[in-house]
């Protein structure tokens, strides 16, 4: 059944002024202007579907809007409430399978539509009146997974329709429902890759009034539960019925009987891993004896002293008292010391001298031992043969018997000596 209601939002701005809300019930239900009736152990969608083109003189846009839902007075939406809206430019979904818990209790939510051009707000309230669907029991469930479809794809009428026709037909059970509609991605699944037009997938969970059919119940046999094991599709002859629009991972079915009670009552068996009953814990007194710590402090900080000394004591004791490699060293090397330490002395009174005579003769190092031109042995200038109070500073080259006139350039261009 499409259900329908639009009225006026409150609103900030003047741009926003209108909302068209289509409410899409999987179930029969009737309501006004922002009430809609669900009940428990059902499927129910609520579309909030944005105005795709709003006329402003003469002018049509289509401005981005998103909306945002919470339980009134909460941040948040009900645990048992979803909402999904793809982007901007499509509707917002609201779906979801009421608890037995809120059941007579109104739920009131807020929807806040945003205008992503114009920042414009607008607040609408839905309030959701749960019935209880105890009249109507349910006790075989099964939950399909397909892959070829997204939750929001899945809660439209003519696909769900589709679904449960095709199950139905399967099944043949005399009443059957959607318990319950998750998206894989709520229950762990990855965002698939955007290529090849690949969808998230989407668990159906339906209900019906009759045991499972021989159909679904091929999934429990062994060889189809081996070729599960090993990655492989299982062999399902009623496959045909739903591949031509849904593709069903058959490895992920799950069949539910809710006739066989299992008690969940257990017998606690003592054993490892239970400890014994100790009666009441009765808490220490007021009045506890004080405690001496004065024997936990030595062993905390003298202990580690005294270690420490220890081996600072073998450490300075190495390092000052075992230097007999250092003592042979110098005993074996005594000679050289005194031939540098005598070269040293020699060559410092040798310039003392030079210093206190001032005299020409240059030193022995300095003079030419052969002759420019002949080549002939020249003796050394020894300072006897000179007068050191008549001599002058600098010497000319005609004083000096034993070197060699340089020859000077003339302005005819010819040599003389």
């Amino acid at each position: 059944m499409r259900y329908c209601a639009a009225g006026p939002w409150p609103h900030r701005g003047g741009a926003l002024t209108t909302l068209l809300l289509t409410a899409f019930l999987l179930s029969s239900a009737d309501g006004n202007n922002g009430t809609v009736n669900w009940t428990t152990k059902q499927a129910h969608s609520y579309i909030i579907s944005r105005i795709k083109a709003v006329e402003k003189n003469g002018e049509i846009n289509n401005d981005p809007i998103t909306f945002n839902t919470n339980l009134m007075g909460y941040p948040d939406r009900p645990g048992w409430l979803r909402y999904i809206q793809r982007t901007p430019y499509s509707d917002g979904v609201l779906y979801g399978s009421p608890t037995v818990e809120n059941v007579g209790k109104p739920t009131i939510i807020e929807i806040t539509a945003y205008n992503r051009r114009t920042f414009e707000t607008a607040r609408h309230n839905l309030i959701i009146n749960i019935m209880s669907a105890e009249d109507f029991p349910l006790p075989y469930q099964a939950e399909f997974f397909i892959r070829n479809m997204n939750v929001e794809e899945m809660l439209a009428s003519e696909v769900l329709g589709d679904f449960l026709g095709a199950v139905k037909n399967v099944w043949q059970p005399e009443r059957l429902n959607a318990i319950n509609i998750t998206s894989a991605l709520d229950r762990g699944g990855r965002v698939p890759l955007p290529i090849n037009d690949m969808k998230e997938g989407v668990y159906v969970m339906v209900g019906a009034d009759v045991p499972f059919s021989s159909c679904l119940r091929e999934v429990e046999n062994p060889q189809n539960q081996l070729r599960c094991s090993q990655e492989m599709e299982p062999v399902i002859t009623c496959d045909k019925k739903f591949r031509t629009q849904f593709h069903i991972d058959w490895c992920k079915i799950s069949l539910v009987d809710n006739t066989k009670q299992v008690s969940t009552f257990q017998e606690v068996i003592r054993g490892e891993g239970i400890l014994p009953d100790g009666g009441e814990y009765k808490p220490p007194s007021d009045t506890l004896k004080s405690r001496d710590y004065y024997s936990d402090f030595l062993i905390t900080l003298a202990v580690p002293s005294a270690i420490a000394l220890v081996l600072f004591l073998i450490l300075a004791y190495i390092m000052c008292c075992r230097r007999e490699g250092v003592e042979k060293r110098n005993m074996q090397t005594p000679d050289i010391q005194l031939v540098h330490h005598s070269a040293i002395q020699k060559s410092t009174k040798e310039l003392r001298d030079m210093s206190k005579n001032r005299e020409i003769a240059w030193p022995l190092s300095t003079l030419p031992v052969f002759h420019p031109v002949t080549g002939e042995i020249v003796p050394p200038l020894h300072t006897d043969s000179y007068d050191n109070t008549s001599m002058p500073l600098m010497q000319t080259q005609q004083n000096l018997p034993h070197q060699t006139q340089i020859p000077q350039q003339q302005s005819a261009g010819k040599w003389y000596s």
